[in-house]
Order: structure tokens, then C-alpha cells, then sequence
């Protein structure tokens, strides 16, 4: 009997395959919003790298590898070695996981993408977080302070556990998210965005916070080009509330120039405050979206 030398699947949400690709990618900001401690971010002034640049007293919760143990002998008093041009890079992603996530396969694309960039950050020695949850607005499902190669573990098991469900508007769970986060980087959102708030704040709250908009709205291919005809009935999955619709096909055009129109908004607020947006379908395999649209965009490299 010939012995398998099959490699064990790490993560149900990505392949082998497709993770092996994923980890010599690394996220690609526009700008340099970081932090002064370890990454492989370059920046004009000081963070971590081989190039010493200065000292700075020691506070809490500073990475114990960067004190100089050999001046906390003679002074009984720690200090950290600061380094030229490499700062850490927090990486926030941020999921939708209400109930209108569910259809489609939308929650699951969300899910495999954000176990995409949180290696690609883990793998670049970021310091990646995540939230989501159905009562998001609330309570929030919440995986924090996740760094190095041993965090993807982590990192995967909780997207595993997820469950979407409820009715919380992505901007709410945003406000949320940032009541509990600190730290300068890119927020990746994963959201249909088909909600009745408006981003706008939410997003402002980001850019404030420190964190370029990688913003991602992830539609299922009815959703995209609804086929409707004749006398219909709508049910809005999150709050049961139906509309009976006996003209489908002008409600088809409508919904058209609601949907073009709301893209256009959430590029150009995500422009405005120098991110990005991409609206993807659940039509298209992981693997297109990483590696094509998100590689050519310039979003990873």
C-alpha cells in the first residue's frame, strides 16, 4: 500500500494551493500610515529594520525583543532600539455579517478573502484584527492582536466559527469595530454594502482613525442582474418586511440605476479619502479576484 503524501488542508476556506500563492503576496497601501514598531513597511522616519536609529523609553505593551538589555543592566531602566525605515502596519478587516450576507454565497467569499489578506499581513509581520458578528452593533465578534506566521491558526479557526444572521448596517458595525481597535493601517471592509445607512460617516471614521479604505462589495450574480418577470414578491431577508410588485421589469431598470449609482458613491468616498473599492461576484472564484482584479489593481503584490 503506497502511503499518502497528501499535505493536510490547513483552512477549509482556501487550498493548498491557492494558500500557498496567498503567502508570497504582501498588501500593497497607498499611503504609509503605520506604527513605530516591527513591519516590513518602508517609511521616511524610524520603526524596525537592521539600521539602528535612536532609543525611546519602554511603555506597555512595546515588544520585549527590541529592549537593550544591555543598558537595562547598568541603568535598571528599559529602553527600546528603535530602527530606520520599516514601521508595523495594522491591518483591520472588517465583515458584514448580517443576514443579507447569507445568500449567494456571499458570507463565504467574505470569509475565504479575509483569510486571504490576514495572511498576507500575518506573513508580513502585520498586526491583523477582525470583527464581525451577527449582533454586530453590540457585541461584536472580535479576534485582536493576531501577529506572525503561528497567528493564521487563529485566524482561521475563528472565520470558521463565523455565523452571519441579524440586521446590523455595516456603518454601525464599523463605529462599533473602531470603539475597540487602536492602531494606524488599512481596514479591509467585506460587505454587500446593500444597506439603508450611508458610509460616509463610517468611513470618515476610518480615515480619522489612521486606516486606508480597502473596500470590497461582494454581490451574488441575482443580485447583479436580477431576472425577474411578471407578478413578484419581495422579502427583505433581514427584517421579513415584503413588497408585492406586479410591474417587475421597470422595477429591474430602477434597481439598476440604484445599484450603479450606489458604486459610484462608495468609489468616489473611498477615493476621496485615498482608498480603494472593488465590487466583485460571487460568480467569479477566489482565486480571479486575488490574482487578477485585486493583483492588477495594484491592491496586493
Amino acid at each position: 500500500m503506497n502511503e499518502s503524501t497528501t499535505k493536510p488542508q490547513l483552512t477549509p476556506l482556501l487550498s493548498n494551493a491557492t494558500l500557498a500563492r496567498v503567502e508570497r503576496l504582501r498588501l500593497c497601501p497607498n499611503r504609509r500610515l503605520t506604527n513605530r514598531t516591527r513591519g516590513e513597511h518602508a517609511v521616511g522616519s524610524s520603526g524596525a529594520s537592521i539600521d539602528f536609529s535612536d532609543y525611546r523609553d519602554y511603555v506597555a505593551g512595546d515588544d520585549i525583543r527590541y529592549v537593550d538589555w544591555n543598558i537595562f543592566a547598568r541603568l535598571r531602566r528599559p529602553y527600546l532600539k528603535l530602527y530606520a525605515h520599516e514601521e508595523e502596519l495594522h491591518v483591520v478587516v472588517l465583515m458584514d455579517a448580517s443576514s443579507s450576507m447569507i445568500s449567494e454565497g456571499k458570507f463565504e467569499r467574505a470569509r475565504q478573502l479575509a483569510a486571504a489578506c490576514s495572511t498576507m499581513a500575518l506573513l508580513g509581520t502585520e498586526r491583523v484584527s477582525l470583527f464581525a458578528g451577527n449582533d454586530f452593533g453590540e457585541r461584536p465578534s472580535m479576534l485582536t492582536g493576531c501577529s506572525g506566521r503561528p497567528a493564521r491558526r487563529r485566524v482561521f479557526e475563528f472565520l470558521e466559527g463565523l455565523e452571519p444572521g441579524g440586521d446590523s448596517p455595516i456603518d454601525l458595525s464599523i463605529a462599533a469595530a473602531l470603539r475597540r481597535h487602536r492602531g494606524r493601517g488599512i481596514a479591509i471592509v467585506l460587505s454587500d454594502f446593500l444597506t439603508t445607512g450611508d458610509v460616509s460617516r463610517s468611513f470618515n471614521l476610518l480615515h480619522s482613525a489612521g486606516l486606508e479604505i480597502f473596500a470590497v462589495q461582494i454581490l451574488g450574480p441575482n443580485e447583479i442582474a436580477p431576472d425577474l418577470t411578471g407578478d413578484v414578491r419581495l422579502v427583505d431577508c433581514e427584517t421579513g418586511r415584503t413588497l408585492d410588485v406586479s410591474t417587475a421589469r421597470e422595477l429591474v431598470d430602477i434597481y439598476h440605476e440604484h445599484l450603479t449609482a450606489l458604486q459610484m458613491h462608495l468609489a468616489t468616498q473611498c477615493r476621496r479619502r485615498n482608498g480603494r473599492f472593488e465590487s466583485v461576484s460571487t460568480d467569479e472564484t477566489l482565486e480571479t479576484i486575488l490574482f487578477d482584479t485585486l493583483l492588477r489593481r495594484g491592491w496586493i503584490q
